[in-house]
């Protein structure tokens, strides 16, 4: 069996070609582009190289959130596409467990972050044992709060994801038990991983129609919360003019217009 997987959660794009157990080919590149620019073209010269038709394919694997608002749109409108073009079923793969795949294998907790800003990161916990487990599903959480919970659990935690650059400090300092980081072969996120679970969930027949996918984002998006704060303030106004509600003080920022898609 053949599966396609699509990557766009965060910065990394990636596609990947997996064959059974064989991953054939992959195309990732972290790097500040909009992911509709790099996806398609990504996965023509995949295509190009192994002499693939995409008909061949018998599912894609998508990494389904959370993540970047925009970034899973674009995965999703792609799988989406090619889906109900080739007339192939999707796989819904949640970002972190393809994440934690990229070190299957690994002892102690898995511990993938992603920053979601205002020192939350998006997270979850796994362990291999005999099998892939989930401890803890996908969740956004405070990174205090994570702290505490694997302080908790007092085993040995790897870190990966993007969050790690931005919290390597504190959860140095804070927490209490062993801990690593993964290499940067294995840090990020990757198409083949994606691919490679999503393999495994399609031989368990867990597919999902290309009109029954959707993102799984966890939270709303920005624009979408401060909507809400406006309403709760009576600032329609402001917004509608541009400018941020700070759910804290109550009064409306003018230092910058409100970004439309943020994770």
């Amino acid at each position: 069996m053949n599966v396609l997987g699509i990557e766009s959660s965060s910065l990394a794009a990636s596609v990947a070609v997996v064959s059974d157990d064989v991953m054939r080919a992959e195309y990732t590149v972290n790097f500040k582009k909009t992911h509709s620019q790099t996806l398609l073209p990504m996965l023509d010269e995949v295509c190009r190289i192994l002499e693939l038709d995409l008909h061949e394919i018998d599912a894609i694997a998508v990494s389904g959130g959370p993540g970047s608002f925009t970034g899973l749109r674009i995965g999703s409108a792609t799988a989406k596409g090619l889906g109900l073009a080739l007339g192939k079923p999707l796989i819904h793969v949640p970002t972190l467990d393809a994440m934690a795949y990229n070190l299957f294998g690994a002892g102690g907790i898995i511990c993938p972050i992603m920053d979601a800003r205002r020192n939350q990161v998006y997270t979850a916990l796994y362990r291999f044992s005999e099998d892939f487990t989930v401890i803890k599903p996908q969740m956004a959480l405070d990174i205090h709060k994570l702290i505490e919970e694997l302080n908790l659990q007092g085993e040995r935690v790897i870190f990966l994801g993007d969050g790690v650059p931005v919290y390597r400090e504190m959860i140095e300092n804070k927490l209490k038990a062993d801990c690593s980081f993964a290499p940067p072969q294995a840090n990020r996120q990757r198409g083949a991983s994606v691919a490679a679970l999503g393999m495994v969930y399609l031989t368990e027949g867990r597919t999902e129609t290309a009109a029954e996918h959707r993102p799984d984002y966890l939270r709303k998006a920005q624009a979408e919360r401060e909507l809400e704060e406006a309403r709760r303030q009576g600032k329609l106004c402001e917004l509608a003019a541009g400018y941020s509600v700070e759910s804290r003080a109550g009064d409306a920022r003018a230092a910058a217009p409100v970004p439309g898609e943020r994770s």
